[in-house]
């Protein structure tokens, strides 16, 4: 079992950016003094929802602020970056970090980045396979052209070569890929790469995903023991605390306020209305769903999900407070109280 944080740079309701930012990189460093096996970063631009731009970037950051701890983004969106320039960077991190990296990878929403970056709503709702492929072949061969709809050049030598990590195996870094739909399983389980799956999902839902994905790989003709472990992720909440109502409250105080906030600052890129959550209603679900309460109970949550769906490794949100000591402290308690009675 590997249970890791999922750090998104939450602006809470009269927070400043910089302390949001400040929050992120204490509760990643507690999570490597805490035992903790990774640290996944997401990417949001424009929107206090979470106010890391460049979960790369922030990636580079940690990395050198740590020694064991891997360090993943969660995710990086594709449609708004050139997959070449992305895959320099992740061999840059996977290489200077000793292959402590790994780039997770998502389409993100029809939002206005799309217009800012200049990449079109073309790039959201068709590009991401070929961004994909663009990427995975960068990481993978020595020389690279394209010759597609979004990318077309000249064969190009890859520097630095992600396969020529000093002390360690002769692969590139992870690569993981977001999955909200039956479409993006199949897309990461016929390339053979694990699935990022959202905190707003259930374990039957995840479950269903996870065996997809298994059925789409098999027809593929991926090996058999890449099927067997593929190495899927399952988001979720943590909040520990010595009662769950407790915890639970904790949640419920803070979290709706930040998600308002948050998700209606997020404007589509072509008018088009979206239907965002109800805060409170979400975060209860939340709630029902991942390990909040005491330390036995979210061992007990961690272990279930792994067993019903047979994902081993979490990314779970411990921010929910907003606060910066509470964070720490229940970063710390995940990983001290809640990992030892996982084994």
């Amino acid at each position: 079992m590997r249970v890791g944080t999922f750090v998104l740079a939450a602006q809470f309701p009269g927070q400043g950016q910089g302390e949001a930012l400040h929050r992120a990189v204490r509760s990643a460093e507690v999570a490597e003094e805490s035992g903790l096996d990774s640290v996944w970063l997401a990417e949001h631009h424009f929107v206090p929802y979470g106010v890391c731009p460049s979960a790369i970037t922030l990636a580079a950051l940690l990395l050198g602020r740590t020694r064991r701890i891997r360090v993943g983004t969660a995710v990086s969106v594709l449609p708004n970056a050139h997959p070449v320039a992305l895959g320099e960077q992740a061999a840059l991190l996977h290489l200077t970090s000793g292959g402590r990296f790994s780039l997770g990878l998502g389409r993100g929403g029809p939002w206005v980045d799309l217009e800012v970056f200049g990449a079109g709503l073309d790039a959201y709702e068709k590009g991401f396979t070929e961004s994909l492929d663009l990427l995975l072949r960068w990481l993978r061969e020595p020389r690279v052209a394209a010759r597609g709809e979004r990318f077309t050049f000249r064969e190009v030598p890859v520097v630095p070569r992600p396969d020529e990590l000093i002390d360690g195996p002769p692969k590139g870094p992870e690569v993981i890929v977001a999955c909200t739909s039956s479409k993006s399983v199949k897309l990461a389980a016929e390339r053979g790469l694990p699935m990022l799956l959202g905190m707003h999902c259930g374990d039957a839902e995840k479950a269903e995903m996870v065996a997809l994905w298994r059925t789409h790989a098999l027809a593929a003709g991926r090996p058999p023991e890449e099927v067997e472990d593929p190495g899927h992720v399952s988001a979720g909440v943590a909040q520990i605390a010595d009662r769950r109502a407790e915890a639970a409250e904790t949640l419920v105080k803070a979290m709706p306020g930040w998600l308002k906030q948050g998700l209606d600052a997020h404007v589509t890129v072509d008018g088009r209305q979206r239907a965002m959550r109800d805060p409170v209603a979400y975060t209860e679900l939340l709630c029902g769903l991942h390990p909040v309460g005491p330390p036995r109970l979210a061992a007990d949550r961690i272990a279930a999900t792994a067993e019903r769906t047979g994902v081993t490794r979490f990314a779970l949100l411990a921010e929910g407070s907003g606060d910066l000591a509470a964070t720490e402290e229940n970063v710390r308690r995940l990983g001290t109280e809640v990992l030892p009675l996982l084994g």
